[in-house]
């Protein structure tokens, strides 16, 4: 198996898919002939050719529109948004067509579309190009909203997601594209939707993130290790459907829980995770959830950044404060 970045992963997946279904179709700003502006896309129009890969004006509301527009007509799109702070300017046709369309035409269409984003901090861009809106699409009814955390997750969610037949909104993490190389096999396994996935097996609190704070995660796993603390990392993967069961199984072992985000913190998904626990976990509870998020401003440009985002020592502090508690 080689050894890929998640961009690479992306890539993948996406030559994967468009070999095995002539309707799958790319297009977005510059996936053609630059390959994207991460080089997500790279070598797809050579291969493919203009008619599957499309340039497109920069406008993000036709963009998603035209993909709306195929994929009711029996094409399998996916759209690339250049960066999620680019994203807002979709919500009219996410909201008010891609995911009412299964329901207005009473199961008649469905849409089968997939609006890639590039999203999260990390990287020193300029504002608008930092964004995590993740609970912004999850609240929006009939889209699912996938964020994987490693080139394998990646590549095994993407091919799912092509694969399913309403839409999906799939945020990529530009902090993790070229981190770190990990294993895929290009075996077209599509990894299941709407699940958690265990990323470290612990006992003491249940750590639960998602993109590139799951390694901060597991950064901060290690180091409670060496104190003896034992922390059991999830990596929820699909926010929207939310596969609360397996957290509420982890915490139900553990007793504690931490969720991270770098989004900013009111209204942030981990609020939404932190409410489910509440209705249905509170007694496997021995203290009150954690949540440690981004700040409720802009996220700062680059000299700032890192003052912005959640690390490992916000993260070990808010495990310590939880197991203090009683």
């Amino acid at each position: 198996m080689a050894q890929i970045t998640l961009v690479e992963a992306v890539n993948l997946a996406l030559k994967r898919e468009m070999e095995r279904d002539p309707a799958v179709v790319v297009l977005g700003e510059d996936v053609g002939v630059d390959g994207g502006v991460f080089r997500a896309t790279l070598g797809l129009i050579e291969r493919y050719g203009p008619e599957r890969v499309i340039d497109t004006p920069l406008a993000e509301a036709l963009i998603t529109g035209m993909a709306i527009g195929m994929a009711v007509e029996g094409l399998k799109p996916v759209a690339e948004i250049q960066f999620s702070g680019f994203g807002y300017t979709t919500i009219d046709q996410v909201v008010n067509h891609a995911g009412r369309m299964r329901h207005r035409t009473q199961g008649r269409l469905s849409c089968p579309l997939v609006l890639r984003m590039p999203c999260g901090a990390g990287i020193h861009a300029p504002e608008h190009h930092s964004e995590s809106p993740e609970a912004m699409f999850a609240h929006v009814p009939g889209i699912r909203v996938v964020y994987p955390s490693s080139p394998r997750r990646a590549y095994g969610l993407l091919l799912a997601a092509i694969r399913d037949p309403d839409p999906v909104v799939f945020l990529e993490p530009t902090r993790l594209y070229r981190l770190f190389k990990e294993e895929v096999a290009d075996d077209g396994e599509a990894l299941p939707l709407d699940a958690c996935h265990t990323a470290r097996e612990g006992s003491d609190v249940t750590v639960a993130a998602w993109g590139a704070m799951v390694h901060e995660s597991l950064a901060a796993a290690d180091a409670l290790a060496e104190q003896g603390v034992s922390a059991e990392v999830l990596d929820v993967a699909t926010l929207k459907p939310l596969d609360l069961d397996t957290i509420l199984a982890s915490v139900a072992k553990t007793g504690r829980c931490v969720i991270v985000t770098e989004a900013a913190r009111t209204c942030s998904f981990a609020s939404e995770i932190a409410a489910g626990l509440a209705e249905e976990g509170l007694l496997s509870l021995l203290a009150p959830v954690q949540r440690v998020t981004g700040y409720d401003v802009v996220v700062p440009l680059p000299r700032l950044e890192r003052h912005y985002m959640p690390d490992k020592g916000r993260i070990i502090a808010a495990v310590k404060k939880t197991l203090a508690f009683g």
